[in-house]
């Protein structure tokens, strides 16, 4: 734990060499990573992070104090804690936006970007209307019931991928992780991600090794995916088969091939 931005900030750390920085989703935390970090600490040092709100981190009762952008901040000054001067930068969903505005902020401290399954803006169309609307409906439950019954309602309107379908031990854990979100955060977060700026015009700044990955099912992200893509030069796009919104939990081992390949083409972070 290390107070970072004036917050205490919970991160796993694990193996040795050039460093990689994960950020999880909306509702995750460092544990979303259980797959795929252990691939990754056989050459590298591993940091995964968990967001203000989540896991095990501290959790203000502001709904002003989960800014996306406050957010960003807290996982720079982590950085500087742990003294990473430079790191691979992997986000997932709402963890990419953070991602996103790092390294825009702070491009000095990312030597490669991955995006996965993320949007550098809302997201148009009728699959995300659909999914916004089922939002709202679940932040009203979080507002009025608590995080318990946002849960149950969640399993009832979100399809649920057939890796989790599959064992029953995956949904209980998937409750554990959930349920260490704070409900401040639950809301603050959604109004955050569903109100945020565009980023997409800024991201022809980004000149670092960029990998964009999504889950093939997971079709409200499949078209900002590419749309990221062809805004940030000589990124590479991935389309993981099989995999929904979590392709590192869903299908961890073609997430890890396609991750560590990508690695392996970074300059300068030869693995130890």
């Amino acid at each position: 734990m290390v107070n970072a931005n004036g917050v205490d900030i919970h991160y796993r750390d694990v193996g040795e060499g050039f460093p990689i920085v994960l950020i999880h989703g909306y509702t995750g935390n460092s544990r979303n990573w259980a797959l795929t970090a252990p691939a990754l600490a056989e050459h590298f040092r591993v940091t995964s992070v968990d967001l203000r709100g989540h896991g095990l981190s501290a959790k203000p009762v502001s709904e002003d104090a989960y800014a996306l952008e406050m957010m960003a901040t807290d996982v720079y000054e982590l950085l500087k804690s742990l003294q990473v001067s430079e790191c691979v930068l992997v986000g997932h969903s709402m963890g990419g936006m953070v991602s996103q505005l790092l390294v825009l902020g702070h491009p000095e401290a990312v030597r490669a970007l991955v995006l996965v399954d993320t949007a550098a803006e809302v997201p148009k169309g009728l699959l995300y209307e659909e999914r916004r609307k089922q939002r709202q409906k679940l932040v009203e439950i979080a507002k009025n019931e608590g995080m318990e019954a946002v849960f149950e309602e969640q399993l009832k309107v979100t399809p649920i991928p057939e890796a989790f379908t599959a064992n029953r031990e995956y949904i209980d854990v998937w409750r554990q992780q959930f349920l260490m979100t704070s409900r401040e955060a639950y809301i603050a977060c959604a109004n955050g991600m569903s109100s945020r700026r565009s980023l997409l015009s800024d991201l022809a700044a980004i000149t670092v090794p960029t990998l964009i990955i999504c889950g093939e099912h997971d079709e409200p992200f499949l078209e900002p995916s590419q749309e990221m893509h062809e805004a940030i030069a000589g990124s590479e796009l991935v389309i993981i088969p099989g995999a929904g919104h979590g392709p590192q939990m869903e299908t961890p081992g073609e997430f890890n091939r396609v991750l560590l390949g990508f690695l392996s083409r970074v300059p300068q972070t030869s693995p130890v």
